[in-house]
């Protein structure tokens, strides 16, 4: 992120909002080009090691062709939404490192099921680091785009090819015998996986490439900067939820066991980023401190879509618990309409209100269709998993960023305080409120010290 804040701000605002239209294009095409078949691989390679020697003859050809395939496909997209000459070409070139990127994360699904899982995060940040190191080499000798795109290319191919010898050297050499039966069998176990990976892509990434198209490539680098920062943020979410997911799928037909995780899971998602999203609202303008080369108004315009964002963060931050509860306990389907629905709304919208508002407008329209699913997910809840939901927590974790934002709105007016001493006065403003509204009790907390387990856990 802050690597890609670096890079928009020496190439400027209007070929970064191209690019980015394009890494859009390539990575909605490319999450779906396995279709799903690295979920399944590794959930199958971590129950039966077998698998490995009985399937792989058939899997390695196949994610190839499936990634060549995807390859035209995301050019013949290009082509249609009006990319030409060199873009187009910057476009294959972006898409060919997407999809290499997705092999790798496939190949690594065998590492993951193996349980060798610190090999697999050294893997895991070895293209980021390359990255890094050859964009540092870079900035002295003068980055462009092209060089920019030609350096990710670089790490990828190289981290893929590190990773191809360590599984051959592990595993040894895999012939490649493709059987169309075996080939049939695994597209039709994967498919469901493919499309509800294929409605959160769309959903989360449209934004950016129909501001390019519908309006400029100005506007769709104002909004990637600030989605960047709401992807930091949500990694929290990602990295929390999963725990629940676990936990939620073991107690699946114990109703009050998952009540009580989900109430306990509420307060543990929340909480921390409460104090977030008041940041993002009252400091935000701090988080763009590396665009050096930008105006006055275009540092306005990339905050107020931080803050119009982060209030999207705030309505996961409340609600992304009970999706999480529903995808754990066979209830995928609706989901994947729900979110589907979303991609509608969003879209039409976009091309109502983008031509006028720019990318105020696909912001405003981002946290509209979160507010719209969030509500779905609260009345499919206690429909199809029995579960009540916690409308007194939730009632007091409002309360308490309401009385957050109000603290914080004093500060701004009357303290004159340093941001960093303004923020830490705010945190333990924050703590107050949380121990007197009864979110959280010395009690829980000593309870928790002790057992240290989750609630649900035996």
């Amino acid at each position: 992120m802050v690597l890609e804040n670096v890079v928009q701000d020496r190439i400027g605002h209007e070929q970064f909002g191209t690019f980015t239209a394009l890494l859009t294009l390539a990575t909605i095409v490319a999450a779906v080009s396995d279709l799903g078949t690295t979920q399944l691989t590794t959930k199958r390679l971590a129950a039966s090691p077998g698998y490995f020697t009985d399937f792989f003859p058939t899997l390695l050809p196949l994610r190839a062709g499936l990634g060549l395939g995807f390859l035209f496909l995301t050019m013949g997209a290009g082509w249609l939404l009006g990319y030409r000459g060199h873009w187009l070409l910057l476009l294959a070139i972006t898409a060919a490192g997407l999809l290499l990127t997705q092999y790798t994360l496939f190949l690594r699904g065998v590492l993951q099921a193996h349980q060798r899982f610190n090999t697999d995060a050294v893997l895991s940040v070895l293209e980021r680091l390359l990255l890094l190191g050859l964009v540092l080499v870079l900035l002295p000798l003068g980055l462009t785009l092209d060089r920019y795109v030609g350096a990710r290319t670089a790490a990828v191919l190289v981290a893929f090819l590190l990773l191809l010898a360590l599984i051959r050297r592990l595993y040894g050499r895999v012939a490649l015998r493709p059987r169309w039966q075996q080939a049939r069998q695994l597209l039709l176990e994967s498919l469901p996986l493919a499309f509800i990976t294929l409605v959160y892509g769309l959903n989360e990434r449209i934004d950016m490439l129909m501001l390019e198209r519908i309006v400029s490539a100005r506007e769709a680098s104002y909004y990637a900067a600030a989605y960047r920062w709401v992807d930091a943020v949500m990694m929290y979410l990602w990295t929390v939820l999963p725990l629940f997911f676990a936990r939620f799928a073991f107690a699946t037909g114990r109703t009050r066991e998952q009540q009580e995780l989900l109430w306990f899971g509420q307060r543990v998602v929340t909480v921390p980023l409460l104090l977030v999203v008041g940041f993002g609202l009252f400091r935000g303008e701090l988080l763009f401190f590396q665009f050096k080369h930008s105006s006055p108004a275009e540092l306005l315009r990339m905050t107020q879509c931080l803050q119009v964002l982060f209030l999207n963060v705030l309505v996961h931050a409340f609600f992304a618990i009970y999706s999480t509860l529903l995808t754990s306990t066979d209830h995928e389907k609706p989901v994947s309409w729900l979110v589907t629905g979303s991609i509608v709304l969003n879209t039409g919208l976009n091309f109502l209100l983008m031509p006028r508002y720019g990318a105020l407008a696909g912001a405003f329209n981002t946290l509209l269709c979160a507010v719209v699913v969030s509500v779905g997910y609260v009345w499919l809840v206690p429909r199809r998993t029995g579960v009540q939901l916690p409308w007194g927590v939730m009632g007091r974790l409002a309360l308490a960023f309401l009385g957050l934002c109000g603290g914080w709105q004093l500060l701004r007016t009357y303290s004159g305080l340093p941001w960093w001493l303004e923020t830490s006065i705010a945190g333990v403003w924050l703590l107050v409120l949380i121990f007197a509204l009864g979110i959280v009790s010395v009690a829980e907390l000593q309870a928790l010290r002790t057992n240290k387990q989750l609630p649900g856990q035996q």
